[in-house]
């Protein structure tokens, strides 16, 4: 690659895009809240949103100096993420209650990004993310929906126009912002039904003998101003 090559793709990298028209936005939203809401597509498309909780634990435990050893995806859209470190303490504290919040923290991200024009930027990041998610899955299946992930962002991102681009990412942050609101509700009602007692939710009572309800409080909390939040981004254009 020549260096008019590479300053190339640096500026488009750093580069702003048109915002796309408000049809365009409002649609996105429809069409994620339509895979969302829905019981049977949401089976199918939770697995996405997995892929960010468990990427969530695993970035989290590098960050504070756990090792991690594997993440694997399942079929069923469970997973789970191994690390190795401490069995207490603030690191495994952060790492327990990044699943959780890691879909809805990174739709306010990419929403932050979309309001200031940078969407190459947020396509490659999230495909960058991804290609390091991979990396560490441990099972065929986990690494089949990662594959598959990544290959509809490289695509979108190297063969797509602008107008394509823009919807696909403005779509992808409205399905991780209303995406990450679901997942609390589903963990409250398994614990009401007396389900669910090895949760992220009570691994965090157990470390931090905070009960358990209020970090699924925290959890609510974030998906939900995450989402009033993002929404307001996405929705100034």
């Amino acid at each position: 690659m020549d260096t008019s090559t590479a300053t190339s793709l640096w500026d488009e990298l750093i580069g702003t895009q048109p915002d796309p028209d408000l049809w365009v936005v409002l649609a996105t939203l429809v069409a994620a809240l339509a895979i969302v809401v829905p019981h049977p597509l949401w089976r199918v498309s939770r697995n996405a949103i997995t892929i960010a909780h468990e990427g969530g634990h695993g970035l989290i435990a590098l960050v504070t100096g756990r090792q991690l050893t594997g993440i694997r995806l399942h079929s069923d859209t469970s997973g789970l993420t191994v690390s190795r470190g401490k069995p207490h303490g603030i690191g495994m504290i952060l790492t327990a209650a990044a699943g959780y919040t890691a879909p809805p923290l990174l739709g306010l991200g990419g929403a932050a990004l979309l309001a200031s024009g940078r969407i190459t930027l947020l396509l490659w990041l999230a495909t960058a993310l991804l290609i390091a998610m991979l990396v560490m899955i441990r099972n065929a299946y986990g690494a089949l929906t990662v594959v598959v992930t990544g290959g509809t962002f490289v695509v979108v991102s190297w063969l797509a126009g602008p107008q394509v681009q823009a919807a696909f990412a403005y779509a992808v942050v409205w399905f991780l912002l209303a995406g990450g609101v679901r997942p609390a509700f589903e963990l409250q009602a398994k614990r009401v039904r007396g389900g669910a007692g090895d949760s992220d939710a009570d691994q965090l009572s157990r470390l931090t003998h905070v009960p358990a309800g209020l970090w699924l409080f925290l959890f609510h909390a974030v998906s939900l101003c995450s989402l009033i939040g993002g929404g307001r981004w996405l929705l100034e254009v």
